[in-house]
């Protein structure tokens, strides 16, 4: 497996098409809705897996010591593969290169394991997304 930003316009494509289909569609929410106005602005990891994107997450430089790890999806097929973990550690090799000391994310309640397993701390409720889904602030520090 591969890890690394999209290249072509196909391979963007699916990115955001895997964005959609795992994060959004499920609530019906509209396409497009995967994006938001700071995509240019922020480092965009997929992972490959035969040349098909099968992950796919952003990391968003917050404050000087903070990055926040975003848009985190794995295609339902390949959930419970490690996939998820590489991406997450790839995203966090960056973050600590990059200087930060502290990275955060809201997580679905249904995630929150996953994380925790990765050494993130549910710190409190943080969001309510589509009326129905409950996000959890939480932190990791370097070291």
């Amino acid at each position: 497996m591969e890890i690394r930003e999209p290249k072509s316009a196909a391979e963007w494509a699916c990115y955001y098409a895997l964005r959609y289909r795992v994060l959004r569609q499920p609530w019906n929410q509209p396409i497009g809705s995967e994006r938001d106005d700071y995509e240019f602005d922020h480092m965009h990891f997929a992972a490959l897996d035969d040349n098909e994107i099968v992950g796919v997450g952003r990391l968003d430089f917050i404050e000087p010591t903070t990055r926040q790890i975003r848009f985190m999806a794995v295609e339902p097929s390949g959930q419970s593969k490690g996939i998820g973990a590489s991406l997450m550690r790839r995203m966090e090799a960056e973050a600590w290169d990059s200087g930060a000391i502290e990275i955060i994310l809201h997580a679905r309640e249904n995630a929150l394991g996953f994380y925790e397993k990765l050494g993130y701390v549910c710190v409190e409720p943080s969001h309510l997304l589509f009326g129905e889904i409950q996000h959890f602030l939480m932190k990791k520090k370097k070291g």
